[in-house]
């Protein structure tokens, strides 16, 4: 190779870099997720087996998902589990309000997603 010509640089996948905040961010719920069961538990009147197997469940589906980030419709399907955790107000209302709460970060990210697509680098990522 002549010192004329350039090796190409090796560019940061930027999708890689998203994949890893979405698998992250799901993690980061079922954490959370896990953690309101002591609080249901005490404070919200005990731990009938419908919680217990609502909070368990959802737990394992977001731990399940978190491996799935690198298909296209995985973005979708996080927004979608949102609304089952929403739906948590039923088991307690902080169960409900970590859905919302996680629902708003799905949106920005849903935004951020949009962004990325945006820059050329992402739509060349897209297509390639």
């Amino acid at each position: 190779m002549s010192s004329h010509e350039q090796q190409p640089v090796n560019q940061p996948d930027p999708w890689k870099s998203f994949r890893g905040v979405m698998a992250g961010t799901l993690i980061l719920e079922a954490i959370v997720v896990l953690l309101a069961l002591p609080v249901v538990g005490t404070v919200g009147g005990g731990l009938n087996p419908g919680a217990l197997g609502y909070l368990i469940c959802l737990a394992g589906v977001l731990v399940l998902l978190a491996g799935l980030q690198g298909r296209s419709w995985a973005i979708w399907v996080n927004l979608a589990v949102q609304l089952i955790a929403i739906i948590g107000f039923v088991v307690y209302p902080g169960v409900g309000f970590i859905g919302l709460l996680f629902a708003a970060v799905w949106a920005r990210m849903l935004w951020l997603r949009h962004q990325l697509l945006g820059t050329p680098a992402g739509w060349r990522l897209l297509l390639s």
